[in-house]
């Protein structure tokens, strides 16, 4: 298991993976295991497959080190060499992350750099995920770099024998005003460890910053726009083969036979273990062809829903066959609902329904696996590469310091690279053909065999008073999740469930999870009452509203979309939502022009306020919010994942609609900083507004109200 020093943060509150992949548990061949890890006593414990869900079970406590040396280091020329076990994925906390070190511990920008993603290297973390980065992972390195600080004067004051509180610590420098006496850095460290304990050295509060708080560039820029960053699908190791994996024709499928003879004619290794088959080649056209010419016989699995069953499947599934807890789970419950349902002047009663979706990383799942003298390597894009070395050790039977799994700075996963299966299929590969071997999904294996965005059914009932005023609020979610499932809005008697359903699809994390599908139920159900109770959809917010900080982003996001204005032409509308996630803010404004003759719609204006407490990088925050947006706004109109016959039929981009350069309205996003407060993380809580207030948009200018995501997959119907 992990080193039990390595602590990390407290699990999410919500842990989501209902349908695995498969999960390999590989026959041990004695000759093949003993010619790789010698001979003596091997003892492992076989342990169940690991989730690609968004928390584990690792508790912080104690556990996180607490030498300074475990986090960083300073060589003799000054430069600073941070560890971290979170990962790049372009949501630039590479940056971030150096720029609270270097803020903390006086150290210029230029001489920070970070180690991430080694699980030789770094110290344990349990993903990158759930807007955790900033903060919890910036928090521990500024108190290690207050730490190293302190440290650092300390040892100076020792050397020049003055009190350390008389000296100035700036630009990777130490110094005595008194005697004009300085030393860098690397000079007192001399690339020794800093083996002092990081205790709690008071940290720099954010209206002191001064590197943190400013848009510094991103780090390895030019790398990434040249195209001279390597990313996993682009290493290669000395007799590189690549390898492809025998996939079932359809959701469910076993295998019965395969006839392998003439792929290894053609001078593959071929692979059989299980439920596992693959191939390797020198070439990847060889593999190809290799994969081919195996003759498989499959058996196909029970039927499953379609998609236009699936909503009705999941309020059908009984408790004892739901994939994750064996009843519903019931959120909060104050009050009477029935009471004050009887004696509201305006009563609701509505569902609303997401589709799956899929991830549709621009760079599809890739590994490079490689066994050296009993020990596997690998090379893979992953937001738990600690997780993924569990997966692999217990795949193989491993000790888990006899795996490493290195991340490259990978292009994007948006909570769909968890799980570690192309890792485990590489490694296999590898060990078969006795050389690296690379496996790279292509996309129809992206949208066929990954997990997707959970489907889900949301059925409220509310009551209102006759000015809007909330009275009574009944939700029950089906299978979407519970993520921001308790309504922000003061209602005194609430009933909220969620309800396990099973899926038939592999579902699990995304961009925002549950807190997208209940923030669109929810948000759209308001400016329904709204609408039933003749009050502006802005104004029925505020009068339901106590959180000054979500009063405070609706505010700002209708000031700048100009809320209340005139239409400025006909079949044109205004929409709003606003909600809160993982400890930040949003509100968006949306604008649609709908072609009624042709069905087509138009976001024309999107005008979101944030908040996510003191900003750490505006441009790089800017960013994030702005490709929530984009993001947002395919699943809003089109994105749907479809399948029948247990196959899923959306399997390229040509069968699944994302955003365009066409579909970007004019995005205005207003920023408001915090110092006051800790940062929060900003990676997925922007994306959760942008359907519900596009599809309150299209009401507005069609008097048409849609209750289903995508909204308009083929355009508006008439």
């Amino acid at each position: 298991m992990s080193d039990p020093r390595f602590g990390d943060d407290p699990p999410e509150p919500e842990r989501y993976e209902l349908r695995e992949g498969p999960a390999y548990r590989f026959e041990v061949d004695r000759r093949e295991f003993v010619k790789l890890l010698g001979t003596g006593l091997v003892v492992w414990l076989a342990a169940e497959p690991a989730p690609a869900q968004e928390s584990g079970r690792v508790t912080r406590g104690d556990g996180t080190p607490q030498e300074i040396a475990a986090w960083l280091h300073i060589a003799e020329d000054g430069t600073v060499t941070v560890y971290t076990g979170k990962v790049e994925f372009g949501q630039d906390i590479r940056t971030s992350l150096a720029q609270a070190v270097a803020d903390e511990l006086r150290a210029p920008f230029e001489r920070v750099r970070l180690v991430m993603g080694d699980t030789d290297l770094t110290p344990f973390d349990m993903g990158t995920f759930g807007s955790r980065t900033t903060p919890y992972m910036a928090s521990q390195l500024r108190k290690v770099a207050a730490a190293a600080r302190e440290a650092l004067a300390g040892m100076a004051a020792e050397a020049w024998k003055v009190p350390p509180a008389t000296l100035r610590i700036a630009q990777g420098r130490v110094s005595d005003p008194a005697s004009g006496r300085s030393a860098g850095f690397g000079e007192l460290t001399g690339g020794r460890k800093l083996v002092r304990q990081a205790e709690d050295a008071p940290t720099t509060p954010p209206a002191e910053w001064t590197i943190a708080g400013r848009s510094v560039p991103k780090v390895n820029a030019r790398d990434m726009v040249t195209g001279a960053h390597r990313y996993t699908s682009d290493l290669t190791r000395p007799g590189l083969w690549h390898g492809k994996v025998l996939r079932p024709p359809s959701v469910g499928g076993t295998l019965v036979s395969v006839d392998e003879a003439a792929a290894r004619a053609a001078g593959a290794t071929v692979v059989r273990d299980g439920t596992f088959v693959g191939v390797a080649a020198p070439t990847v056209p060889g593999a190809r062809r290799a994969l081919a010419q195996l003759q498989a016989r499959w058996k196909a699995g029970a039927a499953e829903p379609s998609s236009a069953e699936i909503y009705d499947h999941f309020k059908k599934t009984p408790p004892e066959a739901a994939d994750r807890d064996d009843r519903p789970t019931t959120v909060q419950e104050t009050g009477s609902v029935s009471t004050a349902l009887a004696a509201a002047a305006h009563r609701l009663q509505q569902a609303y329904t997401v589709a799956y979706i899929a991830h549709a990383p621009l760079e599809p799942r890739a590994a490079v696996a490689e066994w050296n003298e009993g020990r596997l390597t690998v090379w893979t894009g992953t937001q738990r590469p600690f997780g993924v070395r569990r997966e692999l050790a217990e795949a193989f039977r491993l000790p888990e310091d006899k795996v490493r799994v290195i991340v490259p700075d990978t292009g994007s996963g948006y909570g769909g690279k968890h799980s570690g299966e192309t890792a485990i299929e590489a490694a296999r590969l590898a060990r078969a053909a006795a050389r690296p071997v690379k496996v790279v999904w292509t996309r129809e294996e992206e949208f066929a065999w990954a997990y997707f965005r959970p489907a889900g059914v949301i059925e409220i009932t509310s009551g209102a008073a006759a000015d809007g005023r909330l009275a009574a609020w009944e939700y029950h979610n089906w299978n979407a999740g519970a993520a921001a499932i308790r309504t922000p809005y003061e209602v005194a008697n609430q009933r909220i469930q969620f309800h396990p359903a099973r899926s038939p699809l592999r579902q699990g994390s995304y961009r925002g999870l549950a807190a997208t599908a209940n923030h669109f139920a929810r948000e759209v159900h308001m400016d329904e009452l709204a609408r039933a109770a003749r009050v502006d959809p802005v104004d029925l917010r505020r009068r339901n509203l106590q959180d000054a900080r979500m009063r405070a982003v609706l505010d700002a996001a209708a000031d700048r979309f100009g809320w209340g204005r005139a239409r400025a032409a006909p079949n044109r509308g205004h929409g709003v939502a606003a909600g809160t996630e993982k400890g930040s803010y949003v509100a968006a404004c949306a604008e649609v022009a709908v072609d009624r003759v042709t069905g087509a719609v138009r976001v024309l204006r999107l005008v979101a306020a944030f908040e996510c407490g003191a900003i750490v990088n505006p441009d790089h925050l800017l960013n994030q919010v702005e490709g929530s947006l984009v993001q947002g706004l395919g699943g809003a109109l089109f994105e749907e994942i479809r399948f029948e016959k247990n196959e899923v039929t959306s399997d390229r981009f040509s069968r699944y609609r994302v955003p365009r350069f066409s579909d970007v309205p004019v995005l205005d996003v207003v920023l408001l900083d915090r110092k006051d407060l800790p940062s929060a993380g900003a990676g997925e809580t922007p994306i959760v507004a942008v359907a519900p207030a596009v599809a309150s948009a299209i009401f507005d200018a069609t008097n048409v109200r849609l209750r289903s995501l995508p909204l308009v997959p083929n355009g508006l119907k008439a």
